[in-house]
């Protein structure tokens, strides 16, 4: 078993407090949006051997990927660590984003490729030939937008924008009575795809109705009965003001997590975080097309081509338990599956769910990693890399603490 270190990515919407007070660390005074826990080659964690030499933890696995993935996920994912680990604190919005499946992945990448498109170029969509499904764990209240609603759901809302403009005497924007009809068309995945396509086209058009909507709403019009939806258009605007993606949030889900609660977001589901901080899992990739809420690329006919047009429910994960106690979060890919662990001073150790190669991170107390070749404890903040042959682990209190410890484990999905 290994300790790693891990990176912080210092994005610009990321809380300057929340990772740091989760861990139980210093602050850096900048904003840490993402600390990533794997070994993704944009951003590896670094692996501390026992004689405190360090290594890329990339360039470990890479080493004898046999040893360190075990050989059923060597057959399933080639010889990459399958699933990357992130803590992620959004103080202000993420993009809207969409995740290609592992087929358009490849054939994009490959394509990009052989067009001589520099693997660093801003105008790159592809930055890897995975797909990148991925799962998040609420750590505090946490806000997102999560797929479509329903087309009936936001022809309401677009119709009441209408009644609020009418009523203070402005000529309702043409794109606004556009989307009305839009999503008035019989087939629901037409309507949504249209409604989508004339936001993301709509240029100085849709800018314009957003200010003349933000303006109005601002002064006092009714936001009733469509206030969640309206407030949180309101503040988007305040981060990305006349972004395109400030009316798109009102065809999506808005989405309320209390702590402990999961969902699963799979190719082409349009989503964007908010605001919380959270536990994210997903395949080992940073493939990203971006619709929105951003000054990055925005590749429109590819984005259409990836975007899902369905209103679905939102794609929650229960908790399954085991007889040792632990929290299992199994979302359908077989790349990864997250579990928590929550031990009292006094408990039983519990055995890890593992198949293949796994990372911990500690976020409470201290734990106690056994298994039959070592051992390694891990305090608040810790984190670890455990390879397939250390398997059997059992998580332990740590000898003589005094308060409950909490640790999140992340293992491949293989065996469910």
């Amino acid at each position: 078993m290994y300790q790693i270190e891990n990176v912080l990515r210092p994005y610009a919407w990321g809380s300057t407090t929340a990772i740091a007070g989760l861990l139980g660390r210093q602050a850096s005074g900048g904003p840490e949006a993402e600390m990533w826990i794997g070994a993704h080659p944009d951003s590896p964690s670094t692996a501390v051997h026992p004689n405190g030499v360090t290594q890329p933890l990339d360039a470990l696995i890479a080493s004898d990927p046999q040893r360190f993935l075990g050989a059923e996920s060597l057959a399933e994912f080639g010889p990459r660590l399958p699933f990357l680990t992130k803590l992620l604190a959004a103080e202000r919005p993420l993009s809207l984003q969409v995740h290609p499946s592992l087929e358009q992945a490849r054939e994009g990448f490959a394509h990009e490729n052989a067009a001589g498109i520099a693997p660093d170029a801003a105008e790159r969509n592809y930055r890897d030939d995975n797909h990148k499904p991925e799962m998040i764990f609420a750590l505090t209240p946490f806000k997102a937008l999560c797929g479509f609603r329903s087309p009936a759901e936001s022809c309401g809302i677009f119709e009441h924008l209408a009644h609020v403009l009418d009523s203070a005497a402005i000529e309702v924007p043409a794109v606004i009575a556009d989307v009305v009809t839009d999503l008035g068309h019989a087939d629901a995945s037409t309507a949504l795809k249209a409604a989508f396509g004339r936001l993301i086209e709509g240029g100085s058009d849709v800018s314009d109705a957003i200010n003349e909507v933000v303006a109005v709403l601002s002064a006092g019009a009714p936001l009733e009965p469509h206030r969640e939806a309206l407030t949180a258009m309101l503040d988007i605007n305040e981060a990305f003001p006349g972004d395109p993606g400030v009316l798109i949030s009102l065809l999506l889900n808005h989405l309320s997590l209390e702590p402990g609660e999961v969902v699963y977001l799979p190719a082409g589901n349009i989503h964007a975080y908010l605001h919380g901080l959270g536990v994210e899992v997903m395949a080992s990739s940073d493939n990203v097309l971006r619709g929105g809420l951003t000054p990055k690329h925005v590749d429109v006919p590819e984005l259409l081509k990836t975007v899902r047009f369905e209103s679905l429910g939102v794609p929650r994960v229960e908790a399954s338990g085991t007889e040792f106690g632990q929290e299992l979060y199994r979302p359908p890919f077989k790349e990864f599956q997250l579990q928590r662990i929550e031990l009292r001073p006094d408990a039983a150790p519990v055995p890890l769910a593992q198949t293949g190669p796994a990372v911990v991170v500690v976020v409470s107390g201290a734990v106690l990693l056994d298994s039959p070749k070592s051992d390694l404890q891990l305090g608040r903040g810790a984190a670890a890399f455990i390879p397939d042959v250390e398997a059997p682990v059992n998580v332990h209190p740590v000898q003589g603490a005094t308060d409950t410890s909490v640790a999140f484990a992340v293992t491949t999905g293989l065996g469910n």
